[in-house]
């Protein structure tokens, strides 16, 4: 039996999240969607840890923890990212970073350490802080020296460890003696692990998919798989650390193009390029000459050392996913994921016992037609043969993925 996990996610106090984000919800939503290990999320934010030690319970000393009252089968994992806004070598970085502690009692004694060093925890469930990402690992290492470390969607243009617009040009470069003890490196949603794999020097990291989400529909669209669930939080690090493809099986990806940095572009004038394009406008916007923002494939184009198509052995693999509930809307000609009618079709399938990733990647199509409908069985069937047309996302504009091509 495989475990999925999603490791960053966010609460219902980070800006622009729903109000439906909390743990009775979340552990509801991983249910149907088949998630075996979530991140808590937004530990630092004060109401939220306070939700946290009202509705979970410790699973022994595993370092994970369960809905009071439930079976146990949702483990909760200790997350949350925080938002690095510092200078350093006369450029301001903007870094976010998913931070994990194994007990309740480290984290609160971590958020009276940043309270008292004057940060405001209050603001957002992914609160600012203007320190160095190496200053702020120590904080958390003296705390708990269990703590770890995910560099949050590693190629954001604005908000990223690699970003074209605050970054850095290596892991090294950014966490100092600290990269060493980096767990892994989420992707982003802008980027697989096949635009990654150009770039050798990630090679010594697992790379891992989470959903960020912002709503309980976003939970999963992008997540890993290992072969068992890990027995401890330390076991799950270890697995990550080893990068034991034994172990790791794969991740499930959003396609790149769909995230909304995966081209350059600039959004007011209507604008997106692919990197060459940009190179050739020596990246300025052809309508206004402003500067473009960059995107995650022009990025990796500049610090990859490897060709397209490169694909690194002995790493996990992975898998392109569209979410249930927006190929049946593309099946019914639908065009909100959130319509009646959408909904009435996805509570009619997981009727069937069946979670939604089992039933996107390995249901039969004969059983899924049985359940829905022919039109929707298609769509599944298109969507594991990877036929779908893609349009890219830049410069804060999500991209479109067309299941059923006119």
């Amino acid at each position: 039996m495989t475990c999925v996990l999603d490791l960053h996610l966010h609460s219902k106090y980070s800006r622009a999240c729903s109000a439906q984000l909390e743990l009775p919800q979340i552990e509801k939503a991983c249910r149907l969607k088949g998630i075996d290990i979530v991140a808590s999320s937004d530990f630092t934010h004060p109401l939220w840890f306070n939700h946290l030690q009202e509705n979970l319970e410790a699973l022994g000393d595993s370092g994970f923890y369960k809905l009071k009252g439930s079976d146990g089968k949702v483990k909760f994992i200790l997350q949350t990212e925080i938002a690095s806004i510092y200078k350093r070598d006369g450029k301001t970085r903007r870094i976010h970073t998913c931070f994990y502690l194994p007990s309740l009692e480290s984290v609160a004694l971590l958020n009276d350490k940043l309270r008292q060093a004057g940060y405001n925890l209050n603001a957002d469930g992914r609160p600012i802080i203007g320190l160095d990402v190496r200053d702020l690992a120590e904080i958390f290492y003296q705390v708990d020296s269990r703590m770890q470390i995910i560099p949050a969607h590693i190629w954001t243009p604005w908000f990223a460890m690699l970003g074209s617009k605050s970054g850095f040009d290596s892991v090294e470069k950014c966490w100092g003696d600290w990269a060493d003890k980096i767990a892994a490196l989420e992707t982003g949603l802008s980027s697989d692990p096949l635009m990654n794999w150009r770039c050798s020097f990630l090679d010594k990291y697992s790379l891992v998919s989470n959903s960020d989400a912002h709503s309980l529909q976003n939970l999963a669209r992008e997540a890993n798989v290992f072969a068992k669930t890990p027995e401890t939080y330390d076991e799950l690090f270890q697995i990550l650390k080893r990068k034991d493809k034994t172990q790791f099986l794969y991740t499930l990806e959003f396609y790149p193009e769909e995230g909304m940095y995966h081209y350059d572009g600039h959004r007011d004038c209507g604008v997106v390029l692919e990197p060459k394009e940009s190179l050739r406008q020596h990246n300025l916007c052809p309508k206004c000459q402003r500067e473009l923002t960059l995107g995650v494939a022009h990025r990796v184009e500049k610090l990859a050392d490897r060709e397209m198509g490169f694909v690194l052995e002995n790493a996990p693999s992975f898998h392109h996913l569209v979410e249930l509930d927006k190929i049946i809307a593309a099946a019914l000609g639908v065009k909100s994921r959130s319509s009646k009618k959408v909904q009435m079709y996805y509570d009619q399938l997981l009727k069937s016992g069946k979670n939604e990733l089992d039933l996107l990647l390995f249901e039969s199509l004969e059983n899924i037609t049985l359940w829905s409908n022919s039109r929707i069985a298609e769509g599944i069937s298109l969507l594991r043969q990877g036929k779908v047309k893609l349009t890219a996302g830049y410069d804060g504009e999500y991209g479109k993925v067309e299941i059923f091509k006119t």
